[in-house]
């Protein structure tokens, strides 16, 4: 996801040595990190890259129409747990709360809070490519429950206003899940329409894809064209099905409709909605730690996401559309969030209606509503409390029982791939499942190495200028190859659907070619020798492997709506497929040694290809994701192979244990580096013996950019804010002192200010801004500015001796954007998720400037 070219060098200098007791009582130092984002979309570095111009915030007013910005007038208040060590007694004297004589006021963290109206439009919310306070949403949705709590004795209205509020969340995910539900089913009919009308079209009614032409059709089967109803390209023209006229006629219309359905679907991402480009998850991700990226979850994205999903996949690319669907049913979920305002005018409170719908978007890909609620448990989701996890289930159901009401793959089943085998497994197979594991990571951590090198080429080089041009190139190169080989012209699900089945009366395909006399229907199916026509399907089908695998690494991270999960599932459903033929052949051959023991030696095929195949294919997934648990429930329900959890657990363990060794990040939080979004792990394990003081930004000899609560004119304040370019400021009794009061965001003092200016009389540049509530203010001047209500009063700090450990540890779980750091009371520096981030990266010995935002 590349909307923004984001070029240009960003350095970060850390210091190793702790400060010493001299360097604690000079002139304090200056603070770089809190970096507020350029106009371009870039990120600034440290204030060594000061040329970067400043942001120039200004009021975009309290109401947006497009969901894209919706920021909503919001409270403004913050909870946190202040660690002062050393002298504290200028709390008495300097730091006093309000006295709360507003009426339906609530002081909570030293900060006053309107229940009903805001003074200032905007503040409270968040500027794009920015990450939010979890502390201080969590504490405001904590405080606006309270007040709707009391209140609801009060009057009837009230009390329905009350429960409208504490079945608001059940509600949003039920409409959430019904049009997930809705928005799959005409995916999935689209693009099963639009992948037949590659290879021909059904006269009678053109809407019908080749399946639905051919249900009211008397024969039974219909393999290749044996269904009159049905008229390839070469028929429409007047040519035979056969001879070499009709296979070039064939061929030209392949590859023609799957330039136009390419050239289509990468037009209109990149004329409506650059985001709706690539799989979306890695993004998702992000976006659920606390980062804001406007308009990817907005109705643009999803409409466009929608479409180009569908003509992508019907182009015949290497993708799937798995991925994407996470996407589109988070845009849902965004969209229905802002039906609440209880989560639409809250991010952390809103992250929690995602991450329900992230489940939904996963149990109607796969028709695996468990798999789809541990994916966004294991997967995407940072914060997930146990009401959440009740809310994802119910959200994952009702999206499942609405396909299953559409029925898009007109069967029975709601499930991809079903299939029934009907043998149990010998013990001696789980070293070949465990085998395929191994490989299965191989193949894995290959795609992984190889597709960033090429997406970090594309970034660097002009590649990245012409993205439709490289879709059409890939599009070309790929119809071109793909078509010759029946298995690559196939479309995806079907090539899976067909290695995992078990081959029976009714398979015809070159894969079932064995030596067998199926005299009774219901008699059970012998071993048999392997036909010249399976050796020749192993053969296309390792060709097959070795050319999906090259289109994958070339197709993702293109500018499509494009998945990786069926790409995945397909090369290992191939190679675990040749790796079962092979072991049935050994047992057919050599039935009486004591490996195969007593289930081979009656006669009877004891061997099953495409159990192999579906161990393959959770092999390779799990070596490209890292899943594990979500993995196995999904493989499972996604076929319904309940008797086989322990093989595809084996080959998963196998799979993450080999990946792991050889590279350390799945193929998600890969592309999340590759972004340079500000994304912290929290299964890493943080293992360095660092302290506060070597990470927080200023360095020593730099001057700490402050706010004090009563001195500074408001022509000190702008100055300050058209000089840097940090998120906020740390304010202070005097520069004397020293000594912490607060906290101020640089959007809220740019919003405060300039409301001030426009409705405050008096106000000019010589006007003093007083952040504190006392009166004992002596002006002569003009009026002063009383910015007391948008301070905090309680921001998080920690001392300059605090382990890195413990400082990480609190980033995580508590979800900061920033801690400021002391030294017996008085201010040191500021620590930023970023500082956190690049200093994490500089000890892994990797780019530290590879980190972009916030």
């Amino acid at each position: 996801m590349e909307k923004f070219p984001l070029k240009g060098t960003v350095t970060s200098s850390t210091a190793t040595s702790s400060f010493g007791p001299a360097q604690l009582s000079t002139t304090p130092t200056m603070y770089h990190s809190v970096d507020a984002k350029n106009g371009n979309g870039v990120e600034g570095g440290s204030l060594s890259d000061a040329r970067l111009r400043p942001t120039g915030l200004t009021n975009r007013g309290a109401i947006i129409s497009s969901d894209e910005d919706m920021q909503q007038d919001v409270n403004h208040h913050h909870h946190g747990t202040s660690q002062l060590s050393g002298n504290n007694a200028y709390l008495d004297r300097n730091v006093r709360l309000d006295d709360g004589t507003s009426h339906c006021g609530i002081t909570f963290s030293g900060m006053q809070v309107s229940a009903d109206s805001d003074d200032i439009p905007g503040i409270g919310q968040y500027d794009d490519f920015h990450t939010i306070d979890w502390q201080r949403d969590i504490a405001r949705d904590r405080m606006r429950h309270r007040y709707i709590v009391k209140k609801k004795h009060d009057s009837m209205w009230d009390l329905i206003k009350g429960a409208h509020d504490a079945w608001s969340g059940w509600l949003c995910v039920l409409f959430v899940g019904l049009f997930t539900g809705v928005a799959a089913g005409v995916i999935d009919i689209g693009a099963s329409w639009m992948t037949d009308l590659k290879f021909g079209i059904c006269p009678q009614a053109f809407w019908l894809n080749k399946e639905q032409c051919c249900w009211s059709y008397n024969e039974t089967t219909f393999d290749g064209g044996n269904c009159s109803q049905w008229w390839t390209w070469p028929e429409v023209f007047s040519q035979s099905k056969t001879g070499a006229g009709s296979y070039v006629i064939s061929y030209m219309f392949y590859i023609a409709w799957a330039l136009l359905f390419a050239s289509l679907s990468a037009s209109l991402v990149r004329m409506f909605a650059p985001y709706a480009c690539g799989s979306g998850i890695p993004e998702i991700k992000t976006i659920l730690s606390g980062f804001i990226i406007r308009g990817y979850l907005g109705k643009w994205t999803l409409i466009i996401k929608s479409v180009g999903l569908i003509l992508s996949v019907s182009a015949g690319l290497s993708l799937g559309k798995e991925g994407p669907m996470v996407h589109i049913a988070c845009c849902i979920g965004n969209i229905f969030s802002y039906l609440f305002p209880k989560y639409g005018r809250n991010e952390a409170k809103k992250r929690e209606i995602l991450s329900a719908a992230a489940a939904a978007g996963v149990s109607v890909a796969f028709g695996a509503p468990i798999g789809g609620v541990l994916f966004s448990l294991e997967e995407v989701s940072y914060y997930f409390p146990l009401k959440t996890l009740w809310r994802s289930f119910f959200c994952a159901l009702i999206a499942a029982f609405v396909l299953r009401s559409i029925n898009p793959f007109g069967n029975e089943h709601s499930v991809l791939f079903f299939v029934e085998y009907n043998k149990p497994w010998i013990f001696f197979e789980l070293v070949p499942f465990v085998m395929l594991g191994i490989m299965g990571g191989i193949i894995a951590t290959l795609f992984i190495k190889a597709n960033l090198y090429w997406c970090r080429y594309r970034k660097t080089s002009k590649l990245g200028q012409y993205p439709v041009t490289e879709v059409l190139v890939v599009t070309v190169a790929t119809a071109i190859i793909a078509y010759p080989n029946p298995y690559t012209r196939m479309n995806t699900s079907q090539l899976i659907y067909l290695l995992f089945s078990q081959c029976g009366v009714s398979n015809a395909d070159m894969l079932c070619d064995y030596d067998r006399n199926f005299t009774d229907v219901n008699s059970a199916i012998e071993i048999a020798a392997a036909g010249p026509r399976v050796y020749q399907a192993v053969w296309l089908l390792v060709l097959a492997l070795i050319l999906k695998l090259i289109m994958t690494i070339f197709t993702f991270g293109m500018k499509v709506p494009c998945g990786l999960f069926i790409p995945s599932l397909c090369l290992g459903a191939i190679m675990g497929r040749i790796v079962g033929i092979g072991m049935e052949q050994l047992a057919y051959k050599y039935p009486h040694i004591w490996v195969f023991s007593e289930e081979c030696s009656t006669g009877v095929d004891c061997i099953t290809p495409g159990l192999y195949a579906m161990v393959g294919a959770a092999a390779v997934l799990g070596g490209v994701t890292r899943m594990t648990v979500s993995l196995v429930v999904i493989m499972f329900e996604l076929t319904g192979g309940v008797r086989y959890i322990v093989p595809l657990m084996a080959a998963a363990m196998a799979s993450k244990w080999v990946g792991d060794a050889l590279g350390k990040q799945g193929i998600y939080d890969a592309h999340i580096g590759l972004n340079g979004y500000p994304f912290l792990d929290s299964k890493d394990e943080f293992q360095h013996t660092s302290l506060a003081a070597d990470v927080m930004q200023p360095k020593r000899n730099e001057a700490l950019n402050v706010l004090t609560q009563d001195s500074m004119t408001v022509d000190d304040v702008d100055t300050l804010l058209k000089e840097t370019e940090h998120n906020g400021f740390p304010v202070i009794v005097s520069r004397e002192s020293q000594y912490l009061v607060g906290f101020v965001l640089r959007r809220d003092l740019n919003l405060a200010i300039a409301n001030a200016r426009r409705l405050m009389e008096g106000i000019t540049g010589q006007s003093l801004v007083i952040f504190t509530s006392g009166s004992n203010v002596q002006t002569h001047g003009p009026p002063p500015l009383k910015l007391k209500k948008i301070l905090d009063m309680a921001p998080i700090t920690i001392t300059d001796q605090t382990p890195m450990e413990t400082v990480v540890d609190m980033f995580r779980k508590l979800g900061l954007r920033q801690t400021l750091v002391t030294h017996n009371g008085r201010l040191l520096g500021v620590i930023t998720k970023k500082d956190v981030l690049r200093h994490v990266k500089q000890l892994d010995n990797e780019d530290p400037s590879s980190v972009l935002f916030n």
